[in-house]
């Protein structure tokens, strides 16, 4: 081949490659060119997922086509701001928080709900659960649920605890007795007790009943009394007494073991005695003379001549008496007086019934219209300035009736 062809195919083989160099930048600015323009024309966001926030560079019309195309499956549950059907604009701020489920476990009865919340407080009032003022809630209410995305509440009830015996009612979430001891931050004494077990369960409008125990020991002195001693005295009228020896209480200190339970005491047990005094004792001349005064005749017993004059002796204490009469065998009456005179075998003695406190008893008097007698009865009736005359019959007493007259004690 001549060197002029030659050289026209050279200069013909680069122009060809000089257009295909010029085709392919030409292809490759426009394509960088579009991809300038294609980026350019994308909106701006900022997405924040659960918390996570980021800035993205969006074709997206809608928030809900955005979400999809960051593959984020949207649930009925989810909490989307804006709303999915928003359109996109430069700028935008878009939050997603994804529900999750959380357990709500009150007194054993488990109920589920889904929420984007954390916090206890906002999730169990969206769930519609009411927590009293007294109940126990775990986690607490201003708290956020842990992993376990669970919340327990214990309901609180009333009981009534008798602590020493006064009442007090008091809110409690203890299951067991000595739970509700231990919260409440109760004490018992070494001898304090629990009415019932510790270890029983706390059930609504329940009684915890504590016995406080106390045991203290206590002396006090205390009086004994004096023995009496009576001793006959045949010089001593029947019927009088006379102290010869005035009795005086002893006193005697005495220990006690004494047990209380809510301030009451329930046993006391004498642990010793010691005598601080001794008593002395009193000792009585009781009168064992006895006086008969008789009229027309005596009995077979010792007798007192007594005059019939009409008019006292000389001396004596004299005073003017209510005077009425009686018999033997008067209503109620046995015939045998208080000193021991049987009027019943003898009906004529002379004998009056007197107040003791006015006329000793064995002393010897006169009574106007009667004679001399012997103070030897007593009678409920006759009290002060009064006295009884005995009468052999009955119509003598009614005939006697009653009257004021004059009495004189001669001994």
């Amino acid at each position: 081949m001549s060197g002029r062809k030659m050289e026209n195919l050279f200069f013909k083989s680069l122009r060809s490659k000089q257009i295909a160099v010029t085709v392919v930048s030409l292809t490759l600015f426009i394509t960088i060119i579009s991809l300038v323009l294609f980026e350019g024309a994308k909106s701006s966001v900022t997405l924040s997922m659960n918390g996570e926030e980021q800035t993205i560079k969006t074709h997206a019309h809608t928030v809900g086509k955005l979400l999809s195309e960051q593959d984020v499956k949207i649930t009925k549950h989810d909490k989307v701001t804006p709303s999915v059907n928003t359109p996109i604009e430069d700028g935008l701020s878009i939050r997603w928080e994804q529900a999750k489920q959380v357990a709500i476990n009150v007194d054993q009865e488990i109920t589920k709900t889904w929420t984007t919340d954390s916090k206890v407080e906002n999730i169990l009032a969206k769930a519609g659960i009411e927590v009293g003022e007294y109940d126990e809630v775990t986690p607490s209410m201003n708290q956020n649920v842990g992993e376990d995305r669970s919340i327990a509440i214990q309901k609180a009830f009333e009981v009534t605890l008798n602590d020493g015996g006064e009442d007090k009612r008091i809110w409690s979430t203890s299951t067991t007795v000595a739970d509700f001891l231990k919260r409440e931050n109760i004490q018992m004494n070494g001898d304090d007790r629990l009415d019932g077990n510790a270890e029983e369960l706390l059930a609504p409008n329940a009684i915890v009943k504590i016995v406080r125990v106390e045991k203290v020991t206590d002396v006090v002195e205390e009086p004994t009394n004096f023995a009496v001693e009576t001793r006959k005295d045949s010089d001593l009228l029947k019927g009088r007494e006379k102290i010869v020896q005035a009795g005086e209480k002893g006193s005697v200190s005495k220990e006690f073991a004494i047990v209380k339970e809510n301030g009451v005491e329930i046993s006391r047990t004498l642990l010793a005695e010691k005598v601080v005094k001794e008593p002395t004792k009193k000792i009585v001349a009781v009168g064992s003379k006895v006086v008969v005064a008789s009229a027309a005749t005596t009995s077979n017993n010792a007798s007192v001549s007594v005059s019939r004059n009409n008019s006292p002796s000389a001396g004596g204490n004299e005073f003017y008496v209510s005077a009425s009469a009686y018999t033997a065998s008067c209503n109620g009456c046995s015939g045998i007086t208080s000193t021991g005179l049987n009027l019943n075998t003898n009906p004529n003695l002379k004998v009056i019934a007197v107040d003791p406190k006015v006329i000793p008893l064995g002393s010897k008097v006169w009574v106007e219209g009667y004679g001399y007698a012997v103070a030897g009865d007593t009678g409920s009736a006759i009290k002060g300035n009064r006295i009884d005359l005995h009468m052999p019959t009955q119509s003598a007493a009614v005939s006697f009736g009653r009257r004021q007259v004059k009495v004189k004690i001669i001994n």
